[in-house]
């Protein structure tokens, strides 16, 4: 499968205001949220090797956290890529901060990605469900990060991860609803925003901070 010619990060003009007009039209409530928040804006995020190390390094800790220890990963490796994280000591690298489990994820990626059973490589090329096949086959790496890794940094438009705990906050708040959503309820809503429920996610977290 090619990847999608629409791309989250870069969309051209023509395309966001046929994804607008699309949400607006199928939602009245999204459409609110998106007047409310005004333009889609989203800071490019990049693909590749060093991009799921990232993820792993974050998952279950503050965001300064992560980037006190992606800071001391990168200055003990000079170089986020497998090769190094093979040659560098468990040890060094439970020292940057990183938990035994982490240590263990980030190598079995590195294994992945030095033997080409990851090909990162090819990850654009592949349609959605094969490029989370691909990523969930990494130790550490479930559904909800294959996803986030799919909208921000392979760009994909129509992504909903359903479980992300703040987009089911974010639909409790904008839908009226007693308590966050089940992951099946908001995959039921999000059926109105077929092909951009990327976007939609985005306009839903970004309404939820905003407003």
């Amino acid at each position: 499968m090619l990847r999608s010619a629409f791309n989250i990060q870069h969309p051209t003009f023509s395309i966001m205001q046929e994804a607008l007009a699309h949400l607006r039209a199928a939602d009245p409530v999204l459409s609110a949220v998106i007047d409310a928040v005004g333009p889609y804006e989203l800071t490019p995020g990049t693909h590749g090797f060093h991009t799921l190390v990232d993820a792993i390094v974050s998952q279950q800790i503050s965001v300064k956290a992560a980037a006190a220890i992606m800071s001391r990963l990168e200055a003990l490796l000079g170089e986020v890529v497998p090769a190094r994280i093979l040659a560098v000591d468990p040890d060094a690298l439970r020292a940057v901060g990183l938990s035994g489990q982490k240590v263990r994820y980030l190598c079995d990626l590195a294994e992945r990605a030095a033997v080409g059973s990851l090909d990162l490589a090819a990850l654009p090329d592949l349609d959605d469900d094969a490029v989370v096949a691909q990523l969930t086959a990494v130790k550490g790496i479930g559904r909800w990060t294959a996803e986030i890794y799919l909208m921000f940094a392979l760009g994909r438009p129509d992504v909903l991860p359903a479980d992300d705990l703040g987009l089911r906050y974010a639909v409790q708040q904008f839908y009226d609803l007693p308590a966050p959503p089940p992951p099946a309820e908001v995959r039921r809503i999000g059926e109105l925003w077929r092909p951009y429920r990327s976007v939609a996610s985005w306009y839903l977290w970004r309404g939820r901070r905003m407003l």
